[in-house]
């Protein structure tokens, strides 16, 4: 029983680490007139460059928490006191929010000018790929 015990937790640990490392995606429309760089993407994010849409996660998920610290370098905590001071004086808003993967592809897939990211395994053929992250 112990043995059992033990391979299951190791199965879930394995699970939870495949989990964290997965690659995520970000799409735009496969109609946009532009390709954003990456540093294109992080401006878009950040409320700097209005190009493009910008379609966020809603809740901090593991591909939100990727995709923010490889695009813009910031966690959480300083996302928030990124937004908060820009709204606060009154120089920009957040981007629209979706509640999930699914969400997220339809969205792009529906505006021509639409960007956003996803984790890999979610992205199917209403969408292009600009360029994966780890």
């Amino acid at each position: 029983m112990k043995r059992f015990a033990q391979a299951a937790l190791l199965a879930l640990t394995a699970g939870a680490v495949g989990m964290a490392s997965a690659e995520v995606a970000v799409i735009v429309n496969p109609g946009a007139a532009k390709a954003p760089s990456q540093s294109d993407v992080a401006n878009i994010f950040l409320g700097k460059d209005k190009s493009m849409k910008g379609v966020d996660l809603k809740d901090w998920t593991p591909a939100k928490e990727s995709f923010y610290s490889a695009v813009t370098s910031k966690n959480e905590s300083q996302l928030k006191s990124y937004w908060s001071g820009l709204v606060f004086t009154g120089k920009g808003q957040p981007m629209a929010s979706v509640a999930d993967d699914a969400a997220m592809v339809a969205k792009v897939a529906a505006e021509a000018d639409a960007i956003g990211y996803v984790d890999s395994a979610a992205v199917n053929d209403s969408v292009k790929v600009l360029f994966t992250l780890p």
